[in-house]
C-alpha cells in the first residue's frame, strides 16, 4: 500500500508528536519527518519530497508564512496551515491561503492544543485531499494575467443598478477570489455576493484582505445591509446569506437555518436567492471547491433565466468538485481558467468602463 509521506512542521515539540501521531493512526498516511522552524522546513520539503505539509504559523527563525512562499518557490508541495482561532491568526491564514496554501486546520484551543484529537478527521480528510492536488493547480497564479484595473480609488457606491453576480466557492477559494476580485476595476458597478466556506472570523479577515487589494469595495455582510453597486459582499462564517427585495431596494438577509450540503454558508441558498431577484440580470459563478454545493443552484437559476452561468476550467482549479458538479448537470454556459474569470465578468455584463 503507498502510502501519503506528511512532514509536520511546528515549532512545539509536544505537537509535532501529538500531529504526528494522529495521523500516523490512520493506515494510509506516513510521516516522513518533523521540523521545528521554516528554515528547517524548507530544506527538509527538498530533501525528503512529501506529499503534504503541516505548517504552523507562529514559529522562530523563520515563520510559517515565509516558509510557505519559499517552499511555493522551490518546490510546490500541498501545504496545509495550522492555524489558531484568534482574529490574529484568521488574518495570518488569509495570507497564507493567498499565498499558495491550500487549505488550513483550526487548533481548538490555541498554539498548544492538547485537544487536536478534536479535528483528527478534519485533519485526515484534508491531508488526504491536499495529497490529490497537482502541482500545475498549486501554480495556476504564477502565470495569471495581470489585475486589469489600475484606479486603486473606491468608487462612489451606486444604488440602483440593474445586474447581480454571485459567486462560490470553498477550498483553494480565497487565493481565486483574490485573482478575481482584485482584477475587477474600481468603477464596476454592480454587486457581488460571495460564499466562501470558511468559518467565523476568517471571512472577516478574508474581506478585509481583500477589501486592501481589490479597487471595488469588499466588506463582511450584514444582516438587512443595504446592497449597492460597486461591492462585493462575503458571506459571514455560519451564516446563509440571502438577497431580497424590498420596495425599490434590496438587502442581505443572514439566517442560521440548518446547513445544506454539510455548509453554513451554502452556495446553493445564496444561488436560489438571486434567482428570484427577477428584475436584474442575474450572473452565476463557481469556483474552486470539494463538494457539490452551488450546482442544483446553479441549474435552477438557468431555469430561471440566468442570464450567464460561469464555471471556472479544471486546469486551474485546486479542487474540481464543484464547478464539475455544475457541468455535470449541464447547467453552465461558459467553462473558463481562473485568470480569464474577472474578464468575462466584465464580457457577459456587457460593462465597458474599464
Amino acid at each position: 500500500m503507498i502510502k501519503i509521506k506528511v512532514l509536520v512542521v511546528d515549532d512545539s515539540m509536544f505537537m509535532r508528536k501529538l500531529i504526528t501521531r494522529l495521523i500516523e493512526d490512520e493506515a494510509g498516511l506516513q510521516v516522513i519527518g518533523t521540523a521545528c522552524n521554516g528554515l528547517e522546513a524548507v530544506s527538509m520539503v527538498k530533501a525528503l519530497k512529501p506529499d503534504v505539509v503541516t505548517l504552523d504559523i507562529e514559529m522562530p527563525e523563520m515563520d510559517g508564512l515565509e516558509a510557505l512562499c519559499k517552499i511555493m518557490e522551490q518546490r510546490p508541495t500541498p501545504v496545509l496551515m495550522l492555524s489558531s482561532l484568534t482574529q490574529e491568526g484568521a488574518h495570518a491564514t488569509i495570507t497564507a491561503l493567498q499565498s499558495g496554501a491550500v487549505d488550513f486546520i483550526s487548533k481548538p484551543s490555541g498554539s498548544i492544543s492538547t485537544d487536536l484529537y478534536k479535528v483528527k478527521a478534519e485533519l485526515v480528510s484534508k491531508i488526504k485531499l491536499a495529497a490529490l492536488i497537482p502541482v500545475r493547480a498549486l501554480q495556476s497564479g504564477v502565470n495569471a494575467a495581470p489585475p486589469l484595473q489600475v484606479n486603486r480609488m473606491k468608487a462612489g457606491a451606486a444604488k440602483e443598478f440593474t445586474q447581480i453576480v454571485a459567486l462560490g466557492t470553498s477550498t483553494g477559494g480565497p487565493k481565486a477570489l483574490e485573482t478575481v476580485i482584485t482584477a475587477l476595476p474600481a468603477n464596476f458597478p454592480y454587486p457581488v455576493l460571495v460564499v466562501q466556506h470558511m468559518p467565523p472570523k476568517f471571512t472577516k479577515s478574508l474581506a478585509t484582505r481583500l477589501n486592501g487589494l481589490s479597487g471595488v469595495r469588499v466588506v463582511e455582510a450584514a444582516d438587512n445591509e443595504l446592497v449597492v453597486g460597486g461591492t462585493v459582499y462575503i458571506a459571514p462564517g455560519d451564516y446563509h446569506m440571502t438577497a431580497v427585495q424590498k420596495n425599490r431596494e434590496y438587502r442581505i438577509q443572514l439566517h442560521q437555518t440548518p446547513p445544506i450540503n454539510g455548509h453554513r454558508p451554502s452556495v446553493d441558498v445564496l444561488f436560489d436567492s438571486i434567482s428570484q431577484l427577477k428584475n436584474l440580470k442575474r450572473h452565476f459563478i463557481l469556483m474552486t471547491g470539494m463538494g457539490s454545493d452551488g450546482a442544483q443552484g446553479m441549474q435552477s437559476a438557468k431555469r430561471d433565466g440566468a442570464r450567464s452561468t460561469i464555471a471556472e476550467a479544471k486546469e486551474t482549479c485546486i479542487v474540481y468538485g464543484m464547478p464539475r458538479s455544475a457541468i455535470e448537470l449541464n447547467c453552465v454556459d461558459y467553462t473558463v481558467p481562473l485568470h480569464q474569470i474577472a474578464s468575462k465578468i466584465l464580457e457577459v455584463t456587457a460593462f465597458q468602463g474599464w
